[in-house]
């Protein structure tokens, strides 16, 4: 498999190197919740990680499935729905790989944050393909593509995780004739670790 693999994850989250992790929820799920964007609904996370915002959704009321393929992300995530009581225990944690898990039904709403980003570029028709079957006619898609252009970039080297994702590239990856993309601008979301993210809600087709 071309990129990091399982061991990979489970090694940074036993060790707590995980310096994508704001230790908070992405501001930009707030923005959409508050602007009505994204209102309650079966939504998946897929990369959950330490489930910041697997969390958020469930005390929101949102029925929620988190998905991860690291044991140690899933206990982490399990943990934090633990702490939050009834509302934790509505929602649900799964530990798969994002590349071959199916759902037993699609869901209205998916949350991509971390999945995509961490994914080897090789593994994105693939998991293009996924994204798509997860959802329902007409589902959403509120995708976060972060965007870290690394300086050998210019020479061809694929650098990550986590790996760029080139706003034409996203939609290669997600054609209009599978989703319906708004027009640009797209909301900046600026990470502390230097990087930043592209803030993009799509509709399944």
């Amino acid at each position: 498999m071309a990129g990091p693999g399982v061991d990979f994850w489970q090694e940074r989250f036993q060790a707590g190197q995980t310096p994508w992790d704001r230790g908070a929820p992405n501001p930009q799920l707030a923005d959409w919740v508050a602007a009505g964007v994204l209102a309650r609904c079966r939504i998946l996370v897929p990369g959950c990680g330490s489930g910041h915002e697997v969390a958020e959704l469930a005390r929101l009321g949102f029925d929620v499935v988190g998905l991860d393929y690291a044991p140690a992300a899933v206990e982490r995530t399990r943990e934090r729905l633990a702490a939050l009581g009834p509302a934790g225990a509505a929602a649900s944690v799964v530990c798969a790989d994002a590349l071959e898990w199916e759902p037993s039904a699609p869901f209205d709403a998916v949350y991509e944050q971390t999945c995509l980003c961490a994914l080897h570029p090789d593994h994105w028709v693939r998991y293009g393909r996924q994204l798509h079957s997860w959802l329902k006619p007409g589902g959403r898609l509120f995708a976060l593509f972060v965007q870290m252009l690394r300086p050998g970039a210019a020479e061809g080297f694929i650098q990550g995780p986590p790996y760029h994702c080139d706003i034409h590239a996203m939609r290669a990856l997600l054609p209009e004739a599978f989703w319906r993309w708004p027009k640009p601008p797209y909301a900046r979301v600026e990470h502390p670790a230097g990087m930043a993210e592209l803030a993009v809600a799509l509709e399944r087709r």
